[in-house]
């Protein structure tokens, strides 16, 4: 008898440790660099949707636990260890990252690709990135900058701008942007007087903003970070009186930029990725419950981490190359149309065999090889706060 009890005991942990073993998802995000305000809220809404999924008990994989790595948004080297360290020692099942355009092609190349782990980021937005080599594993819940590039050409010609300056940050997100903006504007109507790169992490524009100032225009458009270089030109272009009204686009966004600014940056206008549909507004109220306010990119951080769980469901595997093929058809219709707040449900429907269409935080539509179709909030900067004044 003791004998039989003491098999029957080992068979339990025998066969159930593979049942019970943690499904990881490895967040990587600049927690420091340039955009080190906006990556808190982004990895607490990645982490918004783990937890919805854990609470529900619909999973059937197990529980999901979230892993983060810093890719400090600007250091391909530093982003490349942070996820081998997540791949290789945490033993991560899927990346909900990386942010910036220039470290996400640099991981996707030469850690996601060679180890076969899907990479769904919320906010890389270099058009580059929609013809990279991917082997299937990238998607994007973030649109284009080829699409931005659109919004904010009309957005400034409806403005009545039509002469322009423009710096942009020397990268990959900063060059593709500036090229997409310069192209669109151009086309309808407007000029660019001068299109000039600046670096992050120095402690003088002043030489930059001379150049810009020379070459003249009724704003200044600023394609960099808000929490270094693009902030830099701003604060030494106000200094040297060269331009008091700003275009600021997404990698600006965020209200540590009017705050370290001041007054003078009120009226300036801009755009992120955003939408005013109902997904977008029970994502704020999930937010608030938990504690947390929404800010940019963090819609676009819940959806990409929503789709992991969603297609690990839908394909009965939380191995990257099989899962990957189910990531568009949970995003995608036909099926029942799924918001935030509803992930067990969706995990239901999935386990009972029927279709869903994961509308999610973002009204998300993915397209091509795997990017969001792309809407915009248009920003005013008003008493020192971004606020969305429309969208497109």
């Amino acid at each position: 008898m003791r004998k039989s009890l003491t098999s029957f005991v080992l068979s339990i942990f025998l066969v159930f440790p593979a049942l019970a073993d943690d499904v990881k998802i490895g967040i990587i995000l600049g927690f420091t660099g340039p955009i080190e305000s906006l990556a808190p809220v982004m990895a607490k809404s990645a982490e918004l949707a783990i937890d919805e999924v854990n609470k529900s008990g619909n999973f059937s994989h197990g529980k999901i636990k979230s892993v983060r790595g810093d890719s400090t948004c600007v250091d391909a080297a530093a982003a490349q260890a942070a996820a081998e360290r997540l791949i290789t020692a945490d033993k991560v099942n899927a990346i909900m990252g990386a942010d910036c355009s220039g470290v996400t092609t640099a991981v996707l190349k030469n850690v996601a690709m060679p180890n076969g782990i899907v990479m769904i980021s919320p906010s890389a937005t270099s058009p580059a990135l929609s013809t990279e080599p991917d082997n299937g594993l990238f998607f994007r819940t973030a649109p284009s900058d080829a699409r931005q590039g659109e919004v904010i050409a009309d957005l400034l010609i409806e403005k009545g701008f039509k002469i322009a300056a423009l710096s942009h940050t020397n990268n990959d997100y900063g060059k593709g942007l500036a090229a997409s903006i310069q192209k669109n504007f151009i086309s309808k109507g407007g000029k660019i007087t001068v299109t000039a790169s600046h670096e992050d992490g120095k402690a003088d524009y002043s030489a930059e903003v001379a150049a810009l100032a020379q070459a003249g225009g009724d704003i200044l458009i600023v394609a960099g970070y808000l929490d270094q270089g693009g902030k830099g030109i701003i604060q030494a272009s106000l200094d040297a009186d060269a331009f008091n009204k700003f275009f600021l686009p997404d990698g600006m966004i965020g209200d540590s930029l009017p705050k370290a600014i001041g007054t003078d940056l009120n009226g300036s206008i801009g755009s992120v990725p955003g939408t005013d549909s109902p997904g977008a507004t029970k994502y704020s109220e999930l937010a608030k419950l938990a504690g947390f306010e929404s800010g940019p990119y963090g819609p676009e951080s819940y959806d990409a981490a929503a789709l992991i769980m969603l297609a690990m469901e839908k394909s009965k595997s939380t191995k990257s190359n099989v899962f990957k093929n189910s990531i568009m058809d949970v995003a995608n219709a036909p099926g029942e149309k799924i918001f935030p707040g509803e992930l067990g449900k969706a995990l239901s429907l999935i386990r009972a065999g029927k279709d869903i269409d994961y509308v999610g935080a973002t009204a998300l539509e993915l397209v091509g090889s795997g990017e969001s179709s792309g809407s915009f909030a248009e920003i005013l900067i008003e008493n020192q706060k971004t606020k969305k004044v429309g969208y497109r």
